[in-house]
């Protein structure tokens, strides 16, 4: 190996608008009084905002309601008055990401790009070090993914270098320095060995390799030729030599040979048409070829321009002609600015590569890696210490059918440089687990059956959809050590997203998720605060004049008033006990004065209207006078009521 220039190569804001949805509690003796009021407080919050009011978590909601519910226009809209807030540096990632949808939906490119740069600065970028934080434990996870094979001798081992196999027509094709077939033969001066040619063993019962002997003496010449992959057809190959072709030596501009991929077809049972591919180059190398299950993706490692590291994998397309499209860096999920080599793809669309970049017990480490429906990869996975070593293990491939493969290593043991080992597993690595729970009202605590259940990764691409059964439960497998986001959706109840981040180990994660009815039910007896979370209408302290935030809850209940011009409240106001009674008593009757000397000022009939201020005489909790409480504890008894006494 070494002697072939081995390449260095919240939970989002959860959309609730706390609205609280309460049963009727009309009794026999309340016969009268059994007519409802529906409060949608989506246009509420839409028509307190068009009277100028501001709010980011006002803002927040109405974006999201129109974002979940494809009404991208709107939502624009709505996104561009949260980021014109001052606070926009503290928002978090997701919405620069709804916003940026938002606004390629009505046609403002630029600054959809805008807001995409911000999303990816706030998202964060992988790296080596970023890596190992993110990993501290990682050797845990090795040591839970080791055990899973049993490896032994290849038996075509010699003292020199044998590495980098492919299977090719039931027999293993590898690279050996082993040729001392003349005096004259070249050597390699960093090593003393032969270069490498390619050399082919039958394969027996249990792939089992027989006697060695050389591939094809076409594809071998005086320098080096290393890992072959061979099309599905077995008429075409690509391998991996110097930059030499038709007895000429390539050289960069401080005159090394580098390395380079070459593609040969097998004509009359010979190899022959030796072409180097169209993105090599004299000034990088490229090495190591792989091929997708149906032969039209080609996988390699390079440090061509764009490269993260000292060597990247790429990818680059197969067209039906022959011809090659652009080069692609598989990205930092995979790459690092270490070294990335020896790619694998197998049918299952795993790919298995070599690296140093990511944790790791030793210079170069087999990792493996599901390639995703989209292209994209999953989070990146240690093999283990069976097949990882201290030392350099490289080189992987597997049988998935009879779960037998090889890879190389120069791991202490071995007969030469490098040396080939086979090995069978017996535990499949794929970590998994069962992502369930069931959706509930929020306040009825009902299972909720034909909930849509979406699953998204970290980057909000969507991976799944389900429905809720009829006891509510949802389940979906995911993938070890990953964060989601999980939207749910029922007609009638607000839309709500979780972000949920899945444990190291295969299991199971319980993520229970309630909804909230989008329009509040309200009727005689019941506070209409709750509909909008209003638990208290704050003054300054010991004051009772009306504060900004309190302003902004009161236009929401002087809009519902407004749309129910029959409806009549009795507001209410409750203090804690950390005061004398006196006092708590005459700041909370001043208070109450407050509240509905605004609402008549804005245009309340005083007809509608009656309130009292009860101090601290209806406490909901211990916290009386003398008994020690939490901040938390008093701050329940520190309350406005607006009750409806009349529809």
């Amino acid at each position: 190996m070494k002697n072939i220039i081995l390449l260095y190569i919240t939970i989002i804001s959860v959309f609730s608008f706390n609205i609280y949805s309460q049963k009727a509690r009309v009794t026999a003796a309340d016969k009268n009084y059994d007519s409802y009021a529906y409060v949608d407080a989506i246009k509420t919050y839409e028509r307190v905002a068009e009277k100028g009011y501001k709010s980011v978590d006002m803002f927040k909601k109405l974006g999201n309601a129109y974002y979940f519910n494809g009404e991208l226009d709107k939502a624009a809209k709505w996104y561009g008055e949260l980021f014109n807030m001052p606070a926009d540096s503290d928002l978090e990632a997701e919405y620069y990401y709804r916003y940026a949808q938002s606004l390629r939906s009505i046609g403002q490119n630029d600054k959809a790009n805008e807001m995409l740069q911000k999303f990816i600065q706030k998202s964060g970028n992988d790296s080596r070090g970023k890596l190992f934080k993110k990993d501290i434990n990682y050797l845990e996870a090795i040591k839970a993914n080791s055990g899973r094979y049993q490896v032994e001798d290849a038996g075509i081992n010699s003292k020199y270098s044998d590495y980098g196999s492919a299977i090719y027509s039931n027999k293993i094709i590898f690279a050996s320095a082993r040729d001392t077939g003349s005096l004259g033969q070249r050597r390699h001066k960093w090593t003393n060995q032969a270069f490498t040619n390619l050399y082919a063993s039958d394969l027996e019962y249990n792939m089992t390799p027989g006697a060695s002997k050389k591939f094809d003496e076409n594809i071998n010449s005086k320098f080096h030729e290393a890992s072959p992959v061979f099309t599905a057809d077995g008429k075409t190959m690509y391998f991996t030599r110097n930059n030499y072709l038709d007895g000429k030596k390539g050289k960069d501009g401080n005159q090394i040979t580098l390395i380079k991929i070459y593609k040969a077809s097998l004509v009359n049972d010979k190899w022959s048409d030796v072409t180097e591919l169209p993105f090599d180059s004299d000034n990088y190398s490229t090495a190591h070829p792989a091929l997708s299950l149906d032969g039209k993706t080609l996988y390699f490692a390079s440090d061509m321009p764009e490269t993260l590291g000292q060597s990247d994998l790429f990818k680059v397309t197969i067209n039906e002609d022959g011809s090659f499209g652009t080069p692609q860096n598989l990205g930092n999920t995979i790459n690092t600015e270490g070294r990335e080599t020896f790619p694998f793809v197998n049918d299952e669309n795993e790919i298995y590569f070599a690296s140093d970049g990511h944790p790791g017990l030793g210079g170069l480490d087999v990792f493996m890696s599901k390639i995703n429906a989209d292209g994209t990869f999953s989070e990146v996975q240690n093999v283990g210490a069976d097949v990882n070593s201290p030392k350099d293990d490289f080189a992987y491939l597997i049988d998935t059918k009879s779960r037998r493969g090889f890879f190389s290593s120069n791991r202490d043991g071995g007969k030469g440089y490098d040396d080939i080992y086979k090995f069978l597993e017996t535990k499949r690595l794929i970590c998994e687990q069962l992502l369930y729970g069931e959706i509930t009202d929020l306040v009825t605590k009902e299972l909720l059956a034909d909930a849509k259940i979406s699953l998204y990764d970290s980057q909000f691409n969507l991976i799944k959809t389900n429905v809720s059964d009829v006891k509510g439960n949802y389940t979906f497998k995911v993938g070890c050590g990953k964060t989601y986001n999980v939207r749910a959706e029922k007609p009638e109840y607000t839309t709500i997203e979780q972000k949920v981040t899945i444990a190291e180990t295969n299991g199971k994660t319980y993520l229970p998720i309630t909804l909230e009815k989008a329009k509040c039910k309200v009727t005689i007896g019941d506070d209409l605060g709750k509909c909008f979370g209003i638990k208290m209408i704050y003054f300054d302290l010991d004051k009772s004049n009306i504060r900004k935030e309190a302003a902004l809850d009161l236009e929401k209940i002087l809009d519902v008033l407004n749309q129910n011009p029959t409806m009549k409240l009795d507001i209410r106001s409750h203090t804690d006990s950390r005061q004398t009674f006196k006092y708590n008593e005459a700041l909370s009757e001043r208070r109450v004065k407050s509240t509905m000397g605004w609402l008549i000022k804005n245009g309340i009939d005083s007809s509608r209207l009656t309130g009292r201020g009860y101090g601290e005489t209806q406490l909901v909790n211990k916290c009386s006078d003398g008994v020690k409480c939490t901040e938390e504890e008093h701050q329940l008894n520190r309350r406005s009521e607006f009750i409806i006494t009349a529809l």
